[in-house]
This record gives structure tokens, C-alpha cells and sequence, in this order.
């Protein structure tokens, strides 16, 4: 009988034991971090002058990867624009970018240093090219910039390539039938209210504060880009072809249309890495570009525009590993 009590004690001593093993077993899966560590270190994010929507949207996305990111330190970089973007992005100077899909499509074309480990994260919004004026200039079409001082944006920016352009394609030379102007959005509506510009161009998302900013205080126009002139611009072919004829809507500047949409030239923008970045990092920081859409958009309109179901289209560069499982994670 006692041999028998004492077989039954061990058994149920045994039974407790092993109970106590998975409890604290799943404790410690509860507690402790599997798979892989949570990304950490520093990270450049090159963005753009410092008035312009890629600065404003840099500025308010750091905030969010500081919450969702806690051990990676954000680092913003002011830039001259989408050309210089890539160019840091390329070289390793920056670890994230946005830049417009013609000047990646460029860059790509010219066999820039590094262009091949350049990756696609998510699609962003559309950037709008603005032809501005004074409201009672007799600028009507861009032909009509002939001998005119023409703000065309600084070197390493987008909108000094689709400038150039636009101006070819109406049969100028943008060196010799305007005087040039290598000035950027910080300083071009100021230059134009004082008479030092005659237009300016610009290309970005809508409305732009700098623009917005100038309407507030000084009466000025929109120039239409018309479809005729787009094709032309398109007929160049190569990364041409990331322009699309599109309408400013009537509402962009309230104080500048009066009511009216204007024709115009519109071109993406797309997150930009390389192959060298983290997989999970880069499937984190799509994750907050994705998710800070409405909080950043209340401030940033453009950014209301990123959308889940056409952020996967990072054409013309191939999509990063990271941004891939972040879209395999939500696909429903």
C-alpha cells in the first residue's frame, strides 16, 4: 500500500513538474523577442529644399519613424532635389529617398554610379508641374518665355529636368532663348513678387506652401500646359514617358484659378533605397509610410494621396525585398 501511495506521489510530482516547464515556457515566449531584432542604428533620409513638399513630408515622417522605430536614429538632409536625391542614394550618402520617376528613369539610362542596386519601397503621390506668373504678365504659353528671366530650379533638382524640357519641346533653347534662373522654391517666389523673375517653374505636390504662401500676397497665374505641348514633350521618348497630360484641380490655389482647373504635366514620385538596405527596416519604414498616410495628410495634402493599391508600382526601379513582404503582409 505505501509502495503504491509513494508511486503515485512521484507521478503526480512529475505531472506538476512538466506543467510548470510549459507554463514558464510560454512566459518566456511571451516575454522574450523571437525572430528577427528589431532594427536599429542611423539612417539619412535625403529630402529637399527646405520649403518644399519633400522637406515638409520628411519632417512630419520622421516623427512617426521615431514611434515605430525607437532604436533607429532619423537624420533629414536637405537637398537640391529628385537628381541629387538619387545621386546620394546611389553613392550610400543617404539610405532613403523620393524622387520623381523621370529622373530615376534618367538616371538609370545614363548608367549613373550605383544606378543598378537602386530599389522601389512604395509609389507615392504625383508631383504637378506649375508654370508661374505674374497675373498680368503676357506670358501665355511657354513659347512665350522667349527672353524672359526664368526661374528653372537648381541643378540636382527635378524640376530643372522637366523645365528643360517643357522648354524644348515648345521650341526654345533653355540656355540661350531665356535667361535661365538656378534658383529653387525657397527663394523663387520671393525673387518673382520683386521683379527679379519674369516666371518660374515648379513641379510638385499640390498645393505647395510656397506657392500658396505668394497667392496669399501677390496676384499671380498659372500658365496651362496644353495637351498639343505634352505630346511633343512626350514624342522625346526615354524617360519622357513617365509624363501624363493632367489637370490641376480648380481648388489646388483658390486665390490663383478662380474657379477653373489647369492643364498640366503630371509625374510620380517613388521611396527610394538600395539593395543594401535591411529587409526588415525596409519593410518597417514602408509600413509607417503606408500607415502615417492620414496623420501626415492632414498636414502634407499630397501625402493623402499614397495608396495601398498602387504603392507596389515602383516602376522604373525594381522592388526591395523589405517593401515586398510589407505588401505580402497586407495583401488581403
Amino acid at each position: 500500500m505505501l509502495q503504491a501511495l509513494s508511486r503515485i506521489g512521484r507521478l503526480r510530482t512529475l505531472q506538476a513538474c512538466a506543467a510548470l516547464v510549459v507554463l514558464l515556457g510560454l512566459l518566456l515566449w511571451w516575454l522574450l523577442p523571437l525572430g528577427e531584432p528589431a532594427p536599429s542604428g542611423t539612417l539619412t533620409v535625403s529630402t529637399g529644399v527646405r520649403s518644399g513638399v519633400y522637406q515638409r513630408y520628411g519632417e512630419r515622417l520622421k516623427g512617426d519613424l521615431a514611434k515605430d522605430l525607437p532604436k533607429v536614429s532619423i537624420r533629414l538632409r536637405t537637398s537640391e532635389g529628385s537628381q541629387q536625391n538619387i545621386a546620394r542614394v546611389a553613392s550610400g550618402k543617404a539610405d532613403f529617398t523620393i524622387a520623381t520617376t523621370d529622373a530615376l528613369a534618367t538616371y538609370l539610362n545614363d548608367g549613373g554610379p550605383g544606378a543598378d542596386r537602386l530599389r522601389g519601397c512604395v509609389r507615392l503621390y504625383d508631383d504637378y508641374v506649375q508654370l508661374v506668373v505674374p497675373r498680368d504678365s503676357g506670358v501665355r504659353k511657354v513659347s512665350d518665355l522667349t527672353g524672359k528671366r526664368v526661374g528653372v530650379g537648381q541643378p540636382g533638382s527635378g524640376v530643372r529636368l522637366v523645365a528643360d524640357r517643357l522648354m524644348t519641346a515648345a521650341g526654345l533653347d533653355p540656355a540661350n532663348d531665356v535667361t535661365p534662373v538656378p534658383s529653387g522654391i525657397d527663394t523663387m517666389p520671393t525673387e518673382l513678387e520683386n521683379g527679379r523673375l519674369d516666371a518660374f517653374f515648379w513641379s510638385g505636390g499640390l498645393p505647395t506652401s510656397a506657392v500658396q504662401e505668394l497667392s496669399d500676397r501677390f496676384a499671380i497665374r498659372l500658365v496651362p500646359l496644353e495637351a498639343p505641348l505634352i505630346k511633343e514633350l512626350q514624342a522625346a521618348g526615354g524617360s519622357a514617358r513617365y509624363y501624363r497630360s493632367a489637370m490641376m484641380p480648380a481648388d489646388a490655389y483658390r486665390n490663383v484659378q478662380q474657379g477653373q482647373a489647369v492643364p498640366t504635366v503630371a509625374v510620380a514620385n517613388v521611396l527610394v533605397t538600395t539593395d543594401r538596405t535591411d529587409p526588415a527596416l525596409t519593410e518597417a519604414f514602408t509600413r509607417t509610410v503606408i500607415d502615417s498616410r492620414d496623420r501626415i495628410g492632414r498636414e502634407v495634402h499630397a501625402a493623402q494621396l499614397v495608396d495601398l493599391r498602387t504603392a507596389i508600382y515602383t516602376d522604373p526601379l525594381p522592388l526591395h525585398e523589405g517593401a515586398r513582404r510589407y505588401y505580402r503582409s497586407v495583401k488581403p
